[in-house]
């Protein structure tokens, strides 16, 4: 509904500036707005849907994956043998959200660095976390 709002303001704003230049708006579908004029052969706008996590391209280094599963081992209490690699994730090993606190201060301790919350809520995996510490900790070198 947002969308189709937005499509027709979007038409509207052009339609009333174009009504001035002699422009044809063609509305051809929800996601797509195309706009001609006697100047422009044609201009379209094209809405995609979008993923709504942000992903971040580049992988932590191993010693820093394998200190932060040392460190969600140790919050969580695990035993010796529970295996733990950067696809881990918190839930799957028992973690509940004030334990997924109590690990995200651990780490912001044992690297010394600070994590907002937003960042902080965004974290589901040891790979996560470790790919937010080695963003933080070059910002902080910056």
């Amino acid at each position: 509904m947002a969308h189709s709002l937005a499509t027709a303001a979007a038409a509207a704003a052009f339609s009333s500036a174009a009504a001035r230049r002699q422009v044809t708006n063609v509305i051809s579908s929800r996601s797509s707005v195309s706009f001609q004029s006697y100047r422009m052969t044609s201009v379209s706008i094209r809405s995609r849907p979008s993923s709504l996590r942000f992903k971040i391209c580049c992988s932590a280094k191993k010693e820093t994956v394998d200190k932060v599963c040392s460190i969600v081992k140790e919050q969580l209490a695990l035993p010796d043998g529970t295996a733990i690699n950067g696809e881990s994730k918190f839930a799957e090993l028992g973690a509940d959200s004030l334990d997924t606190v109590e690990i995200v201060m651990g780490l912001e301790e044992a690297f010394n660095i600070t994590v907002d919350e937003t960042s902080a809520q965004d974290i589901a995996t040891v790979q996560d976390a470790a790919d937010l510490i080695e963003k933080l900790v070059l910002e902080k070198a910056a």
